[in-house]
C-alpha cells in the first residue's frame, strides 16, 4: 500500500514537469498518469489498491470544499453582489434544459431524459480550482468562478429533485408521493447547510483555544473530517457541508486567514492523490459504448452551460469577460454527477445501467478535457499570464 502511494507521488510529480513542457495544466498530467498507470491500462496500480485508496478522493474533495467555502466572506460577497448566485442557477438549469431537449426530441423517452438532463447541473469543482490554483489566475472570471462552483452543488441538487419528481409523475401510476421527492433535495440541502454551519461555529472556538499554527491545522483537519463523516451518516452532499462550515468559520473567526494559509499548504499531495487515483479508476474502454445518445449528453450539457452562463451574466449586468469566459470553465463533471447517476437506477431502473455508462463515458472525457479548455478560457480572458 505505502509503495503505490509513494509511486502514484513521484509519477504525479513527474507528470507535472511534463505537462509544464507542454503548457498544459499539471491537473491533466495526473489524470493521464493515473489513468495510463491504472488497471484499465498498464495496471501498474491494481484495481484492488485502487479500491483501497478510495478514502482519499473523499478527504480531498472535502478539502477542496472547506477551501471554496472561504470564498463567502461577507466583504467579498458585497462586492460580487447578487451575480454568482444568479449565474450558478442560470448555468445549470440551461444544461438541464439543454440536455433535456435534444434528449426528447430525438425521441428518446421522456422519464429518461428527464433524469439524464438533470445530472448534466453538476459540476466538478475540483479540476477547476487546481488551475487556478497553479496558475495564480486573477481577475472579474475567476472572482465570479468561485462562488459558482460553490453555489452549483446546492443547484444540482434542487434540479435532480425538480426533474426526478417530473418523471416520476410520468412513469409511476400515482404511488409515489411527488412532495416527499420534490422536498427529499430541500431538506438534504438545508441538512447540510445546518450541519456545515453548527460545525464552522465550532471551529472558530477551536480555533481561539489552539493558537499555534500546527495546533489550528490539526484542527480545521478534524472538522472537515468531521464534516465528511456526519455527512455520509446522515446522506447530506460532505461537499456542501464543508463549504458551509469553512463559509461560516471565515466570517466568524479572525484567525481564518491563518489558517486557510496553513490548510493551503498541507494539501498539494493530497490533491495529488485525489486526481492520480481518479484518472486510475477511469475506465477508457467503456466510451464506445455511449453512442449518439451519449455524444449529445456531452456535446449539449457544454452548450446548456456556457449559453446559460452568458444568460446569467447579461440579466446581472456581469462584465463582457464573464459574460463570454465563464461558461467554458464549468465544464467538469465528476463525483457528485456520478452519485445522481447511482441515485438514477432507483427512479428509472430500466434506464439504470445505460444512464450510468453514460456519466461515466462523460466524467472521461470531461476530467480529461476540463482543465485544459479551463485554463484556455482564463488565459483568453486575461487573467493567466
Amino acid at each position: 500500500m505505502y509503495l503505490y502511494l509513494a509511486i502514484a507521488i513521484i509519477l504525479s510529480l513527474l507528470s507535472g514537469k511534463l505537462m509544464k513542457l507542454v503548457k498544459l495544466p499539471n491537473v491533466t498530467g495526473y489524470l493521464v498518469f493515473g489513468l495510463l498507470a491504472g488497471p484499465y491500462c498498464l495496471n501498474i496500480i491494481p484495481g484492488d489498491i485502487i479500491n483501497a485508496l478510495s478514502i482519499i478522493p473523499n478527504i480531498a474533495l472535502g478539502f477542496i470544499a472547506f477551501t471554496i467555502g472561504a470564498e463567502f466572506k461577507l466583504s467579498y460577497l458585497k462586492m460580487t453582489g447578487k451575480t454568482p448566485i444568479i449565474i450558478a442557477f442560470t448555468e445549470a438549469f440551461g444544461a438541464v434544459i439543454a440536455v433535456d431537449a435534444i434528449l426528447i426530441l430525438a425521441g428518446n423517452d421522456a422519464p429518461f431524459s428527464l433524469v439524464l438532463g438533470a445530472i448534466a447541473a453538476a459540476t466538478a469543482p475540483a479540476a477547476t480550482l487546481m488551475v487556478v490554483r497553479q496558475y495564480k489566475a486573477k481577475g472579474p472570471v475567476t472572482n465570479t468562478l468561485l462562488p459558482v462552483v460553490a453555489i452549483d452543488d446546492a443547484v444540482a441538487l434542487m434540479a435532480f429533485g425538480l426533474s426526478v419528481a417530473v418523471a416520476k409523475a410520468i412513469s409511476s401510476k400515482g404511488s409515489t408521493s411527488l412532495t416527499a421527492t420534490l422536498l427529499d433535495p430541500v431538506i438534504e440541502i438545508i441538512g447540510a447547510l445546518f450541519v456545515g454551519a453548527l460545525l464552522g461555529v465550532l471551529l472558530k472556538f477551536t480555533a481561539s483555544w489552539f493558537t499555534g499554527r500546527g495546533n489550528r491545522l490539526s484542527a480545521a483537519s478534524a472538522f472537515i473530517l468531521l464534516c465528511i463523516g456526519i455527512s455520509e451518516m446522515a446522506g447530506f452532499s460532505s461537499l456542501l457541508t464543508c463549504m458551509s462550515m469553512s463559509a461560516v468559520f471565515v466570517n466568524l473567526s479572525n484567525a481564518s486567514d491563518k489558517v486557510m494559509e496553513q490548510v493551503d499548504r498541507f494539501t498539494p499531495p493530497v490533491f495529488m492523490l485525489f486526481f492520480f487515483i481518479s484518472g486510475a479508476g477511469l475506465d477508457i474502454s467503456i466510451l464506445p459504448s455511449v453512442g449518439i445518445i451519449g455524444l449529445m449528453y456531452v456535446i449539449f450539457r457544454m452548450v446548456g452551460k456556457i449559453v446559460g452562463t452568458a444568460f446569467g451574466a447579461w440579466i446581472s449586468h456581469a462584465g463582457a469577460a464573464v459574460k463570454k469566459y465563464l461558461g467554458y470553465t464549468l465544464v467538469p463533471q465528476a463525483g457528485v454527477a456520478i452519485g445522481l447517476a447511482g441515485l438514477a437506477t432507483e427512479v428509472v431502473p430500466e434506464y439504470g445501467s445505460k444512464i450510468r455508462t453514460i456519466i461515466l463515458s462523460a466524467t472521461v472525457i470531461y476530467e480529461l478535457t476540463g482543465p485544459v479548455i479551463t485554463k484556455l478560457a482564463l488565459k483568453k480572458a486575461g487573467e493567466i499570464i
